[in-house]
């Protein structure tokens, strides 16, 4: 996915998780951060403390949206999903994309991923990997013009 591209739609969630969320709620609001993470991704794990900590800072200037993306046949398992969204506290819309239908409307292929639209939803910011909350953060106080 290009910087500048518009937000895909949410389209074709096998279920969504915490409340569900459509493009038209998002933009024109604030800028958002699609994340996209997965059961079986250690580093997904590993990130989430700060990835709730962002969410919680940042809770009345941004939008924060989990995408599950599953990487093999036992991340498909929705218990398991649950249980490790409850336990790494991920209390944000959860979209489970089983049929990696938005997965592949955002030319994914990395877990974990974090993409960040403007209030107009372009595409302003891409990275995957576990580390680099600096520069995220950095990139989404440009984006909320601190």
């Amino acid at each position: 996915m290009r910087l500048r591209t518009e937000m895909p739609e949410f389209e074709g969630a096998t279920e969504w998780l915490n409340g569900e969320v459509s493009k038209d709620q998002l933009i024109g609001d604030k800028p958002t951060l699609v994340h996209f993470w997965s059961v079986s991704c250690q580093l997904c794990k590993d990130a989430m403390p700060n990835i709730n900590q962002f969410r919680d800072d940042y809770k009345d200037e941004l939008n924060v949206i989990a995408v599950h993306m599953p990487r093999s046949e036992k991340d498909l398992d929705l218990d398991q999903i649950k249980d490790v969204a409850a336990e790494h506290g991920i209390i944000q819309p959860i979209f489970v994309d089983n049929q990696h239908k938005l997965t592949d409307a955002y030319e994914n292929q990395y877990v974990p991923a974090y993409y960040v639209f403007d209030s107009e939803g372009k595409l302003r910011h891409f990275q995957a990997g576990g580390d680099g909350m600096k520069m995220l953060t950095k990139r989404v106080n440009r984006v909320l013009g601190k």
